[in-house]
């Protein structure tokens, strides 16, 4: 079937009371799971070396065991181990992954699991035939030197003087993403000092070496890392290793008081520093190490965040990498929006005056370093993150504002929309396009430095950003006739469109969602229809859609080698998005909308909303994986309130931005 065919869409009564009964049903159990306040906040899991970190950390510190809580995350633990190669993946189904396998066992070993149960021997057969501990990453063996596992020369040297470094120097905070700041910065002290955890059951895991570790000569770097720069910072760590012990007393010394200066400016409170896990466990060692006691409001908070990521109930628990409620509320806005109904309105105006004073107007984060004279004006990704507010989020709050309040005689949002564009239209990079967090983020050679062997410490320009606000600016009015600003976005994400007519996806799993978020944007932004670009990504939307009539996208599609769609299973959300795209692109009478409609409302469960087990979310590619437990409920709501919208008007056009 190709884009070019149509089908007269015309509903039965029949089938438009059961499309009705299906919104209405999604849209009952949606508001059902609204906080009092007016806000929604779902689960965020990622896979399991979160919840195995958490224990190693309270182990590292010597907490007291609780054992309740460690039975139910060795519950969890146990149940994502994977029966196909006995270790643990990135995200549900996927391949063997070393790092996660090493910690999952690890944190097992340390809540009492006996090396010689059947679970575990067979995890350990599997790591030790994928190279044994020493393969696994930065992150990983800087965890495994901090426990005594491996000596230090197994991690990259990263000496506590870059905090002293000058911004021009290639390597610089400045230049790394807000994520890599964060997390390295407290870590930094902690390479330096070396303490060792206080492990007081003396849990070691020596079991899983193939060779011993202080006789390991080569580490792992990344598969992305390649000559001449790879051999270039190689032989840069060479020469810092034999340097480092040799630091002169008074530059270290300043430099950590400037780590820790640096970390308590931001520390966030109860929500954290950067308010992700790994940095809140960092900042919590960083001030162990320096000896800060346990009465410090400092330490208390720090430890206070970490706890407020735990997801526990009756069975089982995890933690969190971090928490998602502006962006799991300002899209179930959306959703509710969609479907027109007096009560979804008014509880999306709840929502939206829930969101309004978390917009940052006075506070200018990292971002300022590129941009110093923008005032600030965006929203966090969490409860509360002002130094590192993101475009993404801000776009998407502001969007669901205006969509809100345009027919509307009172405007309560107006200043609040004025300064979420402004803020937006000064974070474009010269390209054209947006990072999340940082203007301009591109300074690609510093993947390449052996502590980067993750590939993820930049955050440079991505079309589904992008496309978020491209989609706002042509929202709110500007064309790309009367606004540079919106031409270049619109120019960026024409000419990132790939060979195969789908766009990458930084976000999202994967190029599904790239797809909807270009097609949106290029939509809103009024491109024509006939365009190629539209009928190039509706070609491929249509090529890959699953049999059942659903969309399905593996995250294995991140790998480097990647050569185009795998079959995958269908999913809630990613069918969700492919038919928001093909709508977006003036195709709601393709029989293809039709089937993945009909998907949907088959795969409904009886509660209203929809089960999805798959993880459909990227927090860095190749590297970590998300699954936000909110995407299957407002999302596959917001396509079949827009589907039977657009059947029951004239022009069939998608007049909204998302």
């Amino acid at each position: 079937m190709t884009a070019a065919a149509r089908v007269e869409t015309t509903l039965t009564r029949n089938d438009a009371e059961a499309l009705e009964a299906s919104i209405q049903s999604a849209k009952r159990a949606l508001l059902a799971l609204g906080k009092a306040d007016g806000h929604w906040c779902f689960e965020l899991e990622a896979d399991t070396t979160i919840p195995a970190e958490y224990v190693l950390m309270r182990h590292f510190r010597a907490e007291p065991v609780d054992a309740e809580l460690e039975r139910k995350i060795g519950v969890y633990l146990r149940r994502t181990q994977s029966d196909r190669h006995g270790g643990w993946p990135l995200f549900q189904d996927g391949d063997f992954n070393i790092s996660a396998s090493v910690k999952a066992y690890f944190g097992l070993k340390m809540i009492g699991d006996d090396i010689n149960a059947p679970h575990m021997v067979r995890a350990r057969e599997a790591i030790l035939a994928h190279g044994g501990a020493a393969t696994t990453n930065v992150f990983t063996r800087s965890l495994l030197a901090l426990y005594g596992e491996i000596p230090w020369r197994g991690v990259p040297v990263m000496p506590v003087e870059i905090m002293l470094l000058p911004r021009w120097f290639p390597f610089h905070l400045d230049k790394i993403s807000y994520w890599g700041r964060t997390v390295l910065v407290p870590l930094l002290v902690l390479m330096t000092k070396k303490p060792q955890a206080k492990n007081p059951k003396g849990v070691r895991i020596q079991e899983l070496f193939t060779t011993p570790p202080e006789e390991v000569k080569v580490w792992p770097k990344g598969e992305h890392q390649t000559w001449p720069w790879a051999h270039i910072f190689g032989e840069i760590d060479k020469l810092l290793r034999v340097l480092e012990p040799h630091m002169p007393k008074g530059p270290r010394e300043r430099s950590i008081e400037l780590a820790e200066r640096w970390t308590t400016e931001r520390l966030n409170g109860v929500d954290g520093l950067g308010a992700i896990f790994p940095a809140m466990v960092n900042s919590l060692l960083m001030y162990d190490v320096l000896g800060i006691p346990a009465s410090d409001q400092r330490v208390k908070d720090a430890r206070e965040s970490i706890e407020r990521l735990l997801v526990v109930n009756e069975t089982e628990a995890y933690c969190q990498p971090c928490v998602s409620p502006v962006w799991d509320t300002s899209l179930v806005a959306h959703a509710l929006l969609e479907t027109g109904d007096a009560d979804a309105r008014e509880r999306a105006r709840e929502a939206l005056d829930w969101l309004a004073p978390l917009q940052v107007l006075d506070v200018k984060g990292d971002w300022a370093v590129q941009r110093p004279n923008l005032r600030p004006g965006g929203w966090a990704f969490q409860y509360a993150n002002a130094y590192y507010p993101d475009v993404d989020d801000t776009a998407v709050v502001a969007t669901a504002m205006d969509r809100l309040t345009a027919n509307e005689g009172a405007k309560p949002y107006a200043e609040r929309i004025a300064r979420a564009k402004e803020w937006i239209e000064g974070m474009q990079s010269k390209n054209g396009g947006w990072g999340a967090f940082d203007a301009d983020n591109c300074y690609h050679y510093l993947n390449h430095i052996p502590f980067a062997d993750h590939g993820a410490l930049l955050d440079p320009p991505t079309v589904d950003v992008s496309a978020r606000c491209v989609s706002l600016l042509a929202q709110l009015g500007d064309t790309v006739e009367t606004s540079d600003c919106l031409k270049r976005g619109v120019d960026y994400i024409i000419e990132d469109q790939e060979k195969d007519g789908s766009w990458f996806g930084r976000w999202g799993a994967n190029y599904v969602y790239g797809t909807w978020s270009a097609l949106c944007a290029l939509n809103a932004a009024g491109l024509p229809h006939e365009h190629e670009s539209y009928r190039r990504a509706v070609n491929w939307l249509v090529s890959i859609q699953n049999p059942d009539g659903g969309w399905g996208e593996d995250l294995s599609s991140y790998k480097m080698d990647y050569k185009g769609y795998e079959p995958a299973p269908s999913t809630a959300s990613q069918t969700a998005w492919a038919v928001l795209a093909l709508m977006a692109s003036g195709d709601v009478d393709h029989p293809a909308v039709a089937r993945g409609v009909a998907y949907l409302q088959a795969t409904q469960a009886q509660h209203g909303l929809w089960n999805e087990a798959r993880f459909t979310a990227t927090g860095f590619p190749r590297v970590f994986y998300l699954r936000y437990h909110g995407y299957a409920k407002f999302f596959p709501l917001w396509a079949l309130a827009r589907y039977r919208n657009l059947l029951n008007t004239n022009s069939k056009l998608v007049t909204v931005g998302l």
